[in-house]
């Protein structure tokens, strides 16, 4: 009995070994950023995984129309205020998000949601989103550039008193323009 604990618990440690190795290896390819803002007491910042286009149709491509992505790679992209912000004519409360999006040619929306997952998707392959956790859904117009961007970016910029989320990959352009409420 106790040679058959051993060896359980041997089979055990290699396959965790062996998660951990593939998780690192898979995350070699879109490695985890960080972005953020900081200025009058204002702390934004969003944490995502960096993909990058390799040649490959992105939008319409291997990320669909019209379904929830993850926004990024790997882990979900998440999304800290430390201040209450104007999302169109909604205020998206200071606190943790987990970012998705769904892309579209004209239109994406860009979701704030409660629930952080563990891993950016289900085994299904579709987003780990819990739609009745949405805090805000924001509608945007992607801009399409003459210029690709290799791999997947986000940044905050500041115009004015607004603070814009701004997405970049292959030859689209996606800006959320935010104001603080404090």
């Amino acid at each position: 009995m106790r040679k058959l604990i051993v060896i359980a618990g041997v089979l055990i440690a290699v396959l965790v070994a062996v998660f951990i190795g593939f998780r690192m290896y898979t995350k070699s390819f879109s490695p985890r950023d960080i972005s953020t803002y900081s200025k009058n007491d204002i702390e934004l910042s969003i944490q995502y995984g960096r993909p990058y286009k390799k040649d490959r149709l992105i939008f319409d491509g291997l990320v669909p129309y019209g379904e929830v992505w993850r926004t990024g790679a790997n882990e979900p992209t998440v999304f800290t205020t430390n201040v209450d912000l104007k999302i169109g004519e909604d205020i998206l409360k200071k606190g943790e998000y987990a970012v998705f999006t769904v892309p579209n040619r004209d239109n994406w929306q860009i979701i704030f949601n409660k629930t952080i997952p563990s891993w950016g998707v289900r085994f299904s392959g579709e987003a780990a989103r819990e739609p009745s956790s949405d805090a805000l859904v924001a509608d945007v117009s992607p801009i399409t550039t003459k210029n690709s961007f290799e791999q997947f970016t986000i940044a905050f910029e500041e115009m004015h008193d607004e603070i814009d989320i701004v997405m970049m990959w292959d030859k689209t352009l996606v800006v959320l323009p935010m104001i603080p409420t404090n």
